[in-house]
């Protein structure tokens, strides 16, 4: 990351600062190597939509089948780099709402093929971590008015943490399927 300085998010605005389902802590020691971990993190769970395991099955019918948190996954790679842009641009305080649970109908996840979505997830995340690797510590600092779970401030330096949250807890929901 160009020009970062470790340590800088601000811990007012940082209101969740651990996910007690997967263990994942919002710590500014994560922001430097936040683009290569979201890339290695997609490359895994296209790695898991390329094999053999049945990704189409749902385990529960309110609960995501692997394809599906492989699709929801490359769109908040997608959507995440927009709003980072936004965010760096100045134009755009308040984050519109992804639509997360919309899209799994709206954009047919579960009738998707998974050679394409783990495509799709790789590009996505290459595309992200061009945008995360030249922000700079100003940017960083930037507020946003985020929109989940609740509307509520947050610094740019923690869109980027909750990406990686997003990245991890989703290759872990995957992974629970398949075991």
């Amino acid at each position: 990351m160009r020009g970062w300085v470790a340590g800088r998010i601000h811990t007012r605005i940082l209101r969740v600062d651990r996910c007690e389902e997967c263990g994942y802590e919002y710590d500014p020691v994560w922001t430097p190597g936040a683009a290569r971990s979201i890339a290695e993190v997609a490359a895994s769970v296209a790695a898991i939509l390329r094999g053999d395991a049945d990704l189409r099955t749902r385990p529960a019918a309110e609960v995501w089948s692997p394809l599906e948190y492989g699709c929801h996954l490359r769109d908040v790679l997608l959507v995440q780099r927009e709003r980072l842009l936004a965010a760096r641009r100045g134009e755009q305080s308040d984050i519109v709402p992804m639509g997360r649970d919309e899209r799994v109908d709206h954009d047919g996840y579960g009738e998707q093929e998974p050679e394409d979505v783990a495509r799709q997830l790789t590009d996505a995340a290459a595309l992200l971590a061009r945008v995360i690797d030249r922000l700079e510590p100003e940017d960083l600092e930037r507020v946003v008015r985020y929109p989940y779970p609740a509307p509520v401030e947050r610094t740019v330096e923690w869109v980027v943490l909750h990406t990686l949250h997003e990245g991890r807890h989703h290759e872990l929901d995957i992974k629970r399927q398949l075991t």
